[in-house]
């Protein structure tokens, strides 16, 4: 097998670089065709074709699978340097494909989580090896620019896929996970026909040589030893039994506690010895600096990713886009109903259902019932029509109205804002990052970011609330293409060329934890702060904290690590 690994002088990028971006745009239509959705899709009623779960079931879903999606490329990263990449790319297509097919099919929770896994299990294949391809066919004068032109197409499929699942679930549900199934599909092509492995044939030979087992053991070591993974991995699955409903926070709180007792009392009496049993050997972590930066990364992690967990409900529940609409509208009605779409026989059979249920029900609960059907109706106006109906008038004439006067943007599309401007601007931004240290456009990204929540807080207080939050997504945005390329570049620099895939799967390990912080951060701040306290403003507060605590532990590292 012959390398296409560029030479350290070259600035040219060889075919695998652009094999691999292209594999990059249909995984993440698949996946953004979903995830992007995914929130409204799992807290959508049953009777509306969505699965109908609670805010802390959605939230213990987006938090534990995708933990599990990040993590595992630690694993799946070291079984691709030892096995091939290519193989690892058709497996992931193999696993990914039917698993995306079978989660619109899934109606209890429990198969939800595992058509969920599955396609956790096959997105972990993919990610070490597309991010390894671009780490090896890229060098120090053109790395910057390469990982731009990743994240730009990453954003291609995250700027498409919902577009297309906004369109399609109009039609059905079922036809959302039917094109996520169908772009994997397409993936098979490129990887078995067009894509070469870019390691040097040497390196490539020497890790194949390696026993699994050897495999696995250098994977484990690169942060610690398996008493440190046996310290941190109950704290996490305790996290996920709350975040999950089948512990208390309390009780989980408790066990943690408990458990970091005992792992510090039994390091007192744990071996220097390597040669000891790994479970009295003394807690060893082998790159600190390397464990910290992607503990205090995570944090970046839990608050971007409100950007697809909790905004699209938000959006859905508190904010009118009657102003967005107004302005769709000088495009002409065809484009009002394509981003504004209402399915008005649903919207009737739903309020002919209202009128005929108990006239005590609280108006704030019919119109969050509502909001599914994409109409934002005032509490008044929804007290009269329904008595209207009752009295005899014709609930189509009413839903007709309502598609006229209170239509609302899919939330997708708003949040779909945030990939075009990537797709437009990354590679610009990053040609300009690139003259500055990493560390601190990483810290000035995150910062940028925090602003960005801070705007979304206003937006349910002011008159124009659609246009508000389009500029926080477009804040968001910037701060996520100011962020994200320098996080992974970063990386890519200090990773050893024969564990490119490894370190990269390593990096997961950080969006791994924000994902699991993040889904139960939306569980309970959509769930309990916005919805049970009334407070969603409070709720930005919380999630902008969490940012601003990040960017410090960053601006930390980089005096204490970096400058050193």
């Amino acid at each position: 097998m012959s390398t296409t690994a560029v030479s350290p002088a070259s600035s040219a990028f060889p075919r695998s670089f652009y094999v691999a971006n292209g594999m990059e745009i249909f995984e993440r239509l698949a996946w953004y065709g979903f995830f992007t959705v995914s929130s409204v899709y799992m807290t959508t009623p049953v009777d509306q074709g969505g699965v109908g779960f609670t805010e802390s079931q959605r939230g213990a879903l987006q938090g534990i699978i995708p933990f599990f999606l990040y993590i595992l490329p630690v694993i799946t990263g070291a079984l691709a340097d030892r096995y091939g990449f290519k193989k690892m790319f058709l497996l992931s297509f193999a696993i990914m494909a039917p698993s995306y097919y079978l989660l619109g099919q899934a109606s209890s929770f429990g198969g939800f989580f595992l058509a969920f896994f599955a396609v956790a299990l096959g997105a972990a294949c993919f990610k070490p090896v597309v991010q390894g391809t671009i780490s090896l066919t890229t060098n120090a004068h053109n790395r910057g620019l390469g990982f731009g032109i990743f994240y730009t197409m990453v954003n291609v499929g995250g700027f498409i896929g919902p577009f297309v699942a906004g369109y399609v679930r109009a039609i059905s549900w079922d036809a959302v996970f039917l094109m996520s199934a169908l772009w994997i599909c397409i993936n098979f092509f490129p990887a078995a026909f067009l894509y070469t492995d870019p390691r040097d044939p040497e390196q490539a030979d020497a890790q194949a040589s390696k026993s699994l087992k050897q495999v696995l053991q250098e994977a484990q070591q690169v942060l610690g030893n398996a008493r440190f993974a046996m310290t941190i991995f109950p704290c996490i699955i305790l996290l996920m039994c709350a975040g999950a409903d089948w512990l208390s926070y309390p009780l989980a709180f408790g066990g943690i506690v408990a458990w970091l007792v005992l792992n510090v009392v039994w390091n007192k009496f744990a071996s220097d010895a390597e040669e000891a049993a790994w479970w009295q050997q003394r807690i060893r972590v082998s790159n600190v600096p390397f464990a910290i930066y992607l503990g205090i990364l995570s944090g970046f992690w839990a608050v971007y990713n409100q950007l697809f967990y909790t905004l699209p409900l938000y959006l859905r529940d508190y904010i009118d886009t009657a102003d967005v609409i107004a302005f769709i509208s000088f495009f002409g009605q065809s484009a009002v109903d394509f981003f504004a779409i209402v399915n008005v026989d649903a919207l009737t059979d739903k309020l002919q259902s209202l009128a005929s249920q108990d006239v005590t029900t609280s108006l704030e609960k019919l119109r969050l019932e509502l909001v599914h059907l994409k109409v934002m109706v005032p509490e008044a106006e929804i007290a009269t029509a329904l008595e209207a109906i009752r009295q005899g008038s014709d609930a189509r004439d009413i839903a007709l109205q309502w598609q006229q006067n209170y239509r609302q943007v899919n939330p997708e599309y708003i949040v779909n804002i945030g990939f075009a401007l990537i797709i437009f601007g990354q590679i610009a931004v990053s040609y300009v990052c690139q003259r500055f240290k990493a560390i601190n456009v990483i810290i000035a990204g995150v910062i940028i970011f925090v602003l960005g929540l801070l705007v979304a807080l206003t937006s349910g207080s002011v008159a124009l609330g659609g246009g508000t939050i389009v500029l926080a997504v477009v804040m968001m945005s910037f701060g996520e293409m100011v962020t994200v390329p320098k996080s992974q570049e970063y990386v890519a620099n200090i990773a050893p060329k024969n564990q490119a895939a490894l370190y990269m799967g390593y990096y997961f390990v950080s969006m791994a934890l924000g994902f699991l912080f993040a889904g139960l951060l939306s569980g309970w701040g959509y769930g309990t702060v916005a919805k049970e306290w009334g407070q969603p403003g409070l709720m930005w507060v919380i999630f902008a904290g969490i940012g601003l605590v990040t960017s410090a532990g960053l601006w930390w590292f980089n005096r204490r690590y970096v400058k050193r």
